[in-house]
């Protein structure tokens, strides 16, 4: 029985071994990032729709503007509200203590999350099938100390397919 959970063990290292191998040859990430002139926490108010020479071959550039159309079209519906909701938080902020911060904080974060799921119904749609996974990530901006929001494009290792089971 013991012989058993050795072999078991080993077999886990090798597929352990084998995934990382996949991981270490894939590029690296193509970074989308805001390019739009109003910014709150950190989310632009759009997303270039240039299409990255690194997805050549991988993604046709129609299907990629159009899913940066999508991203864009939910900030152009919600940001405007939460650029008002900071403008009064901003003026009534004194007065409330803070509170009035609130509204905007969770505008912000319903907004990042249905962009979140708009990126992941686009994966499972289509990116997934072509070994591409979108994601909204928080990276540090390059110009100064801020954070931004980015869209992440990741290469997934592809399956072994001559690999038995």
């Amino acid at each position: 029985m013991a012989d058993f959970d050795e072999i078991y063990e080993e077999e886990e290292d090798e597929e352990r071994a084998l995934e990382e191998q996949l991981l270490k040859y894939s590029p690296d990430p193509v970074v989308v990032r805001g390019s739009g002139h109003v910014t709150v926490f950190g989310l632009s108010n759009k997303f270039e729709a240039e299409f990255p020479s690194s997805l050549t071959g991988k993604v046709a550039p129609e299907e990629f503007k159009a899913s940066i159309s999508r991203v864009n079209s939910c900030l152009k519906k919600n940001l405007p509200i939460n650029v008002r909701w900071l403008l009064c938080g901003c003026l009534c902020c004194c007065c409330t203590l803070g509170c009035s911060m609130w509204p905007v904080i969770c505008l912000s974060k319903r907004t990042r999350r249905s962009i979140e799921k708009l990126l992941e119904w686009e994966n499972n749609r289509l990116y997934h099938k072509l070994c591409l996974h979108w994601r909204l990530s928080k990276r540090k901006c390059e110009t100064n100390n801020m954070m931004e929001y980015v869209i992440l494009i990741e290469f997934l290792p592809k399956t072994p397919i001559f690999r038995p089971d």
